[in-house]
């Protein structure tokens, strides 16, 4: 449980650094919107590609990868219908922020730690990451490029977004390097480390910016949204993962793992996509503030029932 919290700590840590810097006025909304930017554009592709090629493709493909897409979309699925009858109208843009905050889960810089600490192997958490980096970053991408441009989605138009999309051009070529086996030389591989370094500080101190200037989590007409996501995340998600892997056939350590990884919160990946975007940035970092908070207990909860039961 040790790795569980520190995980948690760090992240808490850095955001309240953001917030304290934005309570010195020392950086303000602008900060915010600029850290976001680099984020996006250049430290978070320059992330995926170190992590994409450093990744096995062995350890990921398997059911555990399976169960995680399946996983996601149910959750999507789930929220959808749920919005269309709570929460009528709104952008295709808007959509996506609130299916994204459902069931994209922190998979970086939480599920990381808690994979090494929690589950005994990082490789535990790589289909996820790659199901997120590969499948649904690229699709989310260019539909959110579609809707800001307000085009209609075709399949031509969202090839072209995925293809000049810096995200997905950043996992899209960390997976070429892995398969095609290339080493960079160490002057290139080096700064795109260290960019790639910017990207997690970057995306938690503008988050820390956005709770200090800006409105009370989960307050106001948005609570009811805000906690139905969390719920989805936090709850719904890791249950699906249950059923769906035990239908798949996994069992001990493998369940486990594909359990506490979709008890995940809300990845900041989407806070920074709903800034670089301008939908629902408010509903965005509520979500994942408040289904950070609720998941400890949750996956401390979910490690003592298979502690417990099955003897993981």
């Amino acid at each position: 449980m040790v790795g569980v919290l520190e995980g948690f700590a760090t992240i808490a840590i850095i955001v309240a650094v953001g917030w304290l810097l934005a309570d010195r006025r020392v950086l303000d909304e602008s900060a915010q919107v600029n850290l976001s930017r680099l984020a996006f554009h250049v430290a978070s592709p320059a992330l995926l590609l170190t992590v994409m090629q450093r990744t096995s493709l062995d350890a990921v493909l398997s059911a555990n990868l399976v169960t995680s897409l399946i996983s996601f979309a149910t959750v999507v699925g789930v929220y959808l219908v749920v919005a269309r009858i709570r929460w009528a109208g709104g952008s295709l843009g808007s959509r996506l922020i609130g299916g994204l905050s459902a069931a994209y889960v922190n998979a970086g810089n939480l599920g990381i730690p808690i994979a090494l600490y929690v589950l005994g192997d990082v490789a535990w958490v790589a289909p996820t990451l790659l199901m997120q980096l590969l499948i649904i970053t690229p699709i989310a991408m260019a539909l959110f490029d579609s809707d800001a441009r307000g085009e209609r989605p075709t399949l031509g138009r969202s090839l072209r977004r995925m293809l000049g999309n810096p995200i997905t051009l950043g996992a899209v070529a960390g997976l070429l390097i892995a398969v095609l086996d290339v080493h960079l030389p160490r002057v290139v591989a080096a700064p795109i480390d260290l960019l790639g370094a910017m990207a997690v500080p970057s995306m938690l101190i503008a988050f820390g910016i956005s709770l200090r200037r800006g409105p009370r989590p989960a307050a106001g007409h948005t609570a009811g949204h805000v906690w139905t996501l969390v719920a989805l995340k936090v709850a719904l998600m890791p249950v699906v993962a249950l059923g769906v892997g035990l239908a798949l056939g996994l069992r001990g350590q493998a369940l486990f793992a594909v359990v506490v990884t979709a008890a995940l919160p809300t990845a900041q990946n989407i806070f920074t996509y709903a800034v670089r975007y301008r939908r629902e940035v408010n509903l965005a970092r509520d979500a994942i503030f408040v289904s950070t908070f609720v998941s400890v207990p949750v996956i401390v909860g979910i490690a003592a029932l298979f502690h417990a039961f099955a003897g993981v």
